[in-house]
């Protein structure tokens, strides 16, 4: 009986192992799979605005780099709130070339501490990217 167990043991260890080595070729053969398309990297992803008063507009350009080898394309970009407006590039941008999603903030009607997430969907891996806009929104 204790043989058993043993063998049982034996396999079990096998098996795990046999396991954590197809986990580990699938991991890269998915980074083999990031480097041969557009890849988005930002500058700095969250920009602190400080304090403003109710009612100021906040500008900034989040400064961003395509770090693929394949164009990258910004299908979408979209605020958490309706205060806040991204604008972001129609065209593909080309492997290695920078482009600017620039976001607008309407202070107007809001007060305190604010932290505005603009989503940017595109063709790189991941799909999906947040840029964060926070400050505070003071009364006038």
């Amino acid at each position: 009986m204790k043989k058993i167990v043993l063998v049982l043991i034996a396999l079990s260890i096998v098996w795990v192992s046999c396991n954590n080595t197809t986990t580990s070729t699938d991991s890269t053969s998915s980074s083999a799979a990031t480097e041969n398309g557009a890849a988005i990297a930002f500058e700095k992803n969250n920009f602190d605005f400080g304090k403003v008063a109710a009612g100021a507009k906040v500008t900034h350009e989040f400064k961003f780099k395509n770090t693929g080898n394949a164009p990258l394309i910004i299908s979408n970009a979209q605020a958490s709130c309706g205060c806040t407006v991204p604008e972001y590039p129609k065209e593909p941008v080309a492997p290695g070339e920078s482009g600017v999603i620039r976001v607008v903030f309407d202070s107007a009607g809001r007060q305190g501490m604010q932290n505005k997430i603009v989503s940017v969907t595109s063709n790189a891996t991941p799909s999906l990217t947040e840029i964060y806009l926070t400050g505070e929104v003071t009364a006038k």
